[in-house]
């Protein structure tokens, strides 16, 4: 007999596709760890022609990954200030770009939306920024869980005061307009709940671009109600078949991951003494962003230096005693946990964008 694991609580599947456009600005990644209880999607839709909206849409995938990431290996202490820590890391990512944008002018106009589902368990956070949906599948009904930061809501609403004709509302414009957005300056809104939403077995969540919506609610409704007790790729590439079957030749970019919820349990919380996390206190270095990496050549096999040169062959200063040289990170942070300090954290990465 084969022994085979319990189901995972979470199962996921991510698809994407240029659609009719000449090149590809979304940005999507998914981290659910196989046997973890928690788990999250980034999402960017960039914004800004070839030259810059791929650029914004990667920029802020990557700083917001890269915190979240962080954040999430301690997932009691990113719970305890979820909605906090998803602000910050939504800031972060903008004042990236804006930093981008003057080192690179050429990029002034970019910017990107964001939406950031993060699970705990059956617990359910988000941030969201522009027009990107986050949607919940139950019972068989579709529905939006977060904002939409475009013009829609508005032209919906007139037309339900009678001002606006239904079929102009639908060709309207600005309908795609966005209202907030990430582009370096201030955001104007953010939807982030302060409160998690609680998921229940069976659900499907799917965080997607808007190029997803080139089919309609009831569409997707019905790919769900087909294919929702199939596994989250055949989901996937079902919804992908769908809009290929559409053949728009306006069809935007399309990202999205699809989540089945197999397992909304709440684990029994463990007693354990309360301690400090290093995630909560992580300082807040930007990714720099430069034209060309810095390289620093190495000696070859015949140009090895003596070993009293070698400090300044490589360009370092040697220190005048050894013994009394700076001790290293990671040395600094075994000092520190022994004296019981929080132990320092070594500043952030570089990232080098051609």
């Amino acid at each position: 007999m084969i022994w085979r694991s319990r189901e995972p609580r979470y199962d996921v599947a991510s698809g994407i596709s240029q659609g009719a456009r000449d090149y590809q600005e979304d940005a999507i990644t998914a981290d659910f760890p196989v046997g973890a209880e928690a788990g999250f999607v980034v999402l960017a839709d960039g914004m800004g022609g070839h030259a810059a909206g791929d650029v914004a849409s990667k920029v802020v995938l990557t700083e917001v990954y890269s915190e979240l990431k962080f954040h999430y290996a301690d997932v009691e202490a990113f719970e305890a200030r979820a909605p906090e820590i998803l602000r910050s890391v939504a800031n972060l990512a903008n004042e990236t770009l804006r930093q981008h944008a003057e080192t690179h002018p050429e990029t002034d106009g970019m910017g990107a939306t964001l939406v950031v589902p993060a699970l705990v368990e059956n617990r359910l956070w988000w941030i969201s920024i522009g027009d990107s949906p986050l949607f919940l599948y139950r019972n068989g009904r579709l529905s939006q869980l977060n904002e939409d930061h475009s013009m829609a809501p508005q032209i919906d609403f007139m037309v339900q005061a009678g001002l606006l004709d239904a079929e102009a509302a639908v060709n309207h414009p600005d309908r795609n307009c966005l209202v907030s957005v990430l582009m370096g300056s201030k955001i104007a809104k953010i939807d982030c709940p302060a409160q998690p939403y609680e998921l229940k077995a069976g659900d499907i969540v799917i965080c997607s671009s808007d190029g997803l919506q080139f089919l309609t609610n009831l569409q997707i409704e019905k790919v769900l109600a087909k294919y929702r007790k199939t596994r989250s790729t055949e989901i996937a590439e079902r919804l992908l078949e769908e809009l290929a079957r559409l053949g728009d030749p306006d069809q935007d970019n399309i990202s999205f991951t699809v989540i089945k919820v197999n397992d909304a349990s709440v684990r029994p919380k463990q007693n354990r003494p309360p301690r400090q996390s290093l995630a909560v206190n992580r300082p807040r270095g930007l990714t720099m962003v430069v034209t060309e990496p810095v390289l620093v050549p190495l000696p070859g096999p015949q140009e090895q230096p003596a070993a009293d040169e070698a400090p300044a062959a490589a360009g370092i200063a040697a220190p005048a005693d050894p013994v009394a040289a700076e001790p290293s990170a990671l040395e600094a942070a075994l000092a520190a946990a022994e004296d019981g300090a929080p132990a320092p954290v070594v500043p952030r990465r570089f990232a080098a964008l051609g």
